[in-house]
């Protein structure tokens, strides 16, 4: 199996900054993409970055996020700044990873991110 584990989430005031982690452990032999994902209160879950050798970001988070990883660690990281209320949510890392020679997608369990005005 895969295992997901976010953290770095919490309550900070607008105009912060956090750093969010999601390490991956497991007997996979490969992750290609990892990425992170946002769901808030009476929302769909949304993508906000990805990367598998380049980085990629949702419009509403271009310039203020910055997704990054550490393939010796297979963690990636997601270093906001800015934070605005709007990126309230609980958000989920997910990561493309190869596990007796099938690729699947796996997610983590989520974190809380709450930004107040």
């Amino acid at each position: 199996q895969v295992q997901l584990v976010e953290s770095g989430g919490g309550l900070v005031q607008a105009g912060g900054s956090l750093r969010l982690s999601c390490a991956a452990s497991g007997s996979f032999s490969s992750i290609s993409a990892m990425g992170w994902y946002r769901q808030a209160p009476g929302k769909q879950r949304e993508w906000v970055a990805s990367i598998d050798g380049r980085t990629r970001y949702a419009d509403s988070v271009k310039g203020r996020f910055t997704i990054s990883r550490d393939n010796a660690k297979n963690t990636v990281y997601l270093e906001m700044n800015n934070l605005k209320p709007e990126d309230t949510a609980v958000y989920y890392c997910n990561a493309e990873a190869v596990l007796s020679g099938l690729q699947r997608l796996y997610w983590g369990q989520g974190t809380q991110v709450t930004i107040s005005s």
